[in-house]
């Protein structure tokens, strides 16, 4: 049996009908260039997060209200035991006696407002925080200054904006000194940070931002009622940094002694706060983006499978066209296994060609997708082997029974065939 004259022979044939044949490798096409577009976009998500998570500092540990316990049914896992975080906690947090392994300690709140300068506005999430902040979360300013402890005690109309925020706001102008409103009220602009790009903790672009003082925050953008509980002030979240990566675990510790001694939580209860690294948080992410490159994946490679159940048709197709060719050749001499290794090998060529013209496809678009600027996708060799291998398989799992068709073709009634 010789393998070249076989694939030679397959070749023949599907040049033969080039027109149906491009059409047959269409649906492979597609499905390997949607396998390698997606994917790269789920690898580019992921390396985006994972890039943003890790540059905001390694030894950074966020302290929120409640737990997360159980899967709540349907609706999944349900927040548990939500008592509120308050000023007096950060305080305690940033006690050297309460905390050893604690360097610096920013509370934060957070309001949806409306920042505006002249005719330029834009809707975002501005924080309320302390000047700590800039040391815990690793935000420096390039224009001003960050706001000082004298605004916080004061609670002084000032803000530090984003380096999007500027640009939406100013178009180019000089931001520092000029007077923006956040929900209509007059703030000074003291600072503009540098650009950070990308999503943060929580969300959301990190150039897209403003700060004010945490108490001008709770007065005039949040109110009191909103921030004042029976233990103190409020806080949304209290972003803290440990001394070093090495003392993360230490000081995760310690914020839970101190938080509940302060809640006054028995030994036999749970938290009614979680305190976690940004190790824990970038992990439970990868978790997450895995989890949907995988499910992106899976979704492309549905049409795979269509193109391989076209294959399969087609190559029905062609053995009944073809019935009286087979006829002839096993009337020559030919086995079963010659004809059913023509038929296998042109329902491989037809996916093999059809994979590689779907790498490109997929290059073709994950190029675009970077044009557009949104973020960087990323193609591997796992997944341009994946998808590549998947189409074989696709093309040899789908050709089998056509060759298997064609191989038991009685030579009589082959030739008898009209």
């Amino acid at each position: 049996m010789n393998i070249g004259e076989s694939v030679r022979v397959a070749l023949r044939g599907l040049m033969a009908n080039k027109l149906r044949s491009s059409l047959t490798m269409l649906g492979i096409i597609i499905g390997v260039g949607a396998v390698i577009a997606l994917l790269s976009v789920g690898e580019g998500a992921q390396a985006e997060i994972t890039g943003q998570i890790q540059s905001i500092g390694s030894n950074l540990i966020f302290v929120f209200p409640g737990t997360f316990q159980g899967a709540g049914g349907s609706s999944g896992p349900v927040m548990k035991r939500v008592n509120p975080l308050t000023m007096e906690d950060a305080a305690a947090l940033a006690d050297p006696s309460e905390c050893p392994s604690v360097l610096a300690v920013a509370p934060e709140v957070e309001a949806s407002a409306d920042v505006s300068f002249g005719s330029q506005s834009t809707y975002l999430m501005v924080s309320g925080t302390t000047p700590e902040y800039s040391f815990v979360r690793n935000f420096q300013t390039v224009q001003g200054e960050f706001f000082t402890h004298s605004d916080v005690d004061t609670a002084a109309r000032v803000v530090v904006i984003g380096h999007s925020t500027a640009e939406t706001l100013f178009e180019g102008q000089d931001p520092i000194d000029q007077i923006v409103r956040i929900n209509r009220i007059p703030f000074r602009v003291v600072g503009v940070l540098e650009e950070k790009g990308g999503g943060g903790f929580g969300g959301g672009s990190q150039d897209d931002v403003a700060m004010v003082p945490i108490s001008t925050a709770q007065a005039r953008l949040l109110g009191t009622r909103a921030t004042t509980t029976s233990r103190g002030r409020r806080v949304a979240l209290i972003n803290v940094s440990a001394v070093d990566e090495e003392s993360v675990e230490a000081a995760v510790e310690e914020i839970s002694e101190v938080l509940r001694r302060r809640h006054g939580i028995r030994y036999d209860e749970d938290d009614d706060f979680t305190a976690a690294s940004q190790k824990e948080i970038l992990s439970i992410l990868d978790q997450i983006t895995s989890v949907l490159t995988v499910f992106l994946g899976a979704i492309a490679a549905i049409s795979l499978l269509v193109g391989g159940i076209g294959i399969m048709n087609i190559m029905l197709v062609s053995v009944t066209e073809r019935t009286r060719e087979i006829g002839i050749r096993k009337a020559v001499g030919a086995r079963r296994s010659h004809i059913l290794l023509q038929f296998l090998i042109e329902a491989i060529v037809l996916s093999v060609v059809g994979g590689f013209v779907g790498i490109g496809v997929g290059v073709g678009v994950s190029a675009i997708v970077n044009s557009l600027g949104s973020f960087t996708t990323r193609i591997t060799a796992g997944a341009v082997c994946l998808a590549v291998g998947f189409s074989v398989a696709v093309g040899l799992f789908f050709g089998i029974y056509p060759a298997t068709r064609a191989a038991r073709l009685s030579p009589i009634d082959a030739l008898r065939y009209e």
